[in-house]
């Protein structure tokens, strides 16, 4: 999944970013609400996570705007505010839940999984096993399973498959990929994505799945299952 966090304290967004990097989300990072509104504008997201005294624009403010544009992304807000009135105001904005600085990293990974849990069930999917055809993605120890037993996926490789398992028989075109995992500001090769299709490939038949990935020259990859 790919997070955006909008948070002006550098040290603090770097260090959330790489927590929730390490759990294996996709994670952009901004520092004001205006680019927060900008950047969810220009690409596909799966959750928000958004301080709200921020230059520029602040959370609530870009909230409302995000709200106004039709934007249904669920949204963690995050400040060191405490009062009861500031709680109501942003979830009155849209905001899905409320973390108050200071917070444990893990109440945050949490709160997050539980956001797109409710994410994962609004898309009739299941909170933590993705299945198609004979392959089962689990999220919660990124391993996937099919006839011949299951094998641990690297951060990208379960970031791809699981954007490919949440889109079956879509054809993503390997810009996609590359906006969807490594984000705008990536300065990856765009060769890497044919690079974790080929690891992928070769994770889906040593679990002996029927599941494939299948290339369309030029137009980029769809999953496909072959039951004969």
């Amino acid at each position: 999944m790919r997070l955006l966090i909008a948070e002006d304290e550098k040290e603090l967004a770097n260090a959330l970013g790489a927590a929730l990097r390490h759990n294996k989300y996709s994670v952009d990072i901004v520092y004001n609400g205006r680019e927060a509104v900008d950047y969810l504008s220009a690409g596909n997201y799966d959750a928000l996570i958004m301080d709200i005294m921020m230059p520029v624009m602040d959370g609530v403010s870009a909230l409302k705007e995000i709200r106004r544009s039709g934007n249904s992304i669920p949204v963690l807000l995050l400040t060191a505010k405490s009062e009861i009135e500031d709680r109501v105001e942003g979830l009155d904005a849209g905001a899905d839940d409320y973390l108050t600085k200071p917070f444990a990293m893990s109440e945050l990974l949490a709160r997050v999984r539980a956001m797109t849990r409710r994410l994962g069930a609004a898309d009739n999917a299941p909170s933590d096993e993705l299945k198609f055809g004979d392959l089962a993605l689990s999220r919660s120890n990124f391993e996937i399973t099919s006839t011949k037993g299951s094998t641990r996926l690297g951060n990208k490789e379960f970031q791809m498959l699981e954007y490919m398992m949440r889109n079956p028989h879509m054809l993503i075109s390997t810009e996609k990929f590359m906006e969807k995992i490594w984000g705008f500001d990536s300065e990856t090769e765009i060769s890497v994505v044919w690079v974790y299709i080929s690891y992928l490939r070769k994770k889906l038949n040593t679990v002996g799945s029927k599941v494939t990935i299948r290339a369309a020259r030029g137009a980029g990859y769809s999953l496909e299952y072959d039951d004969a």
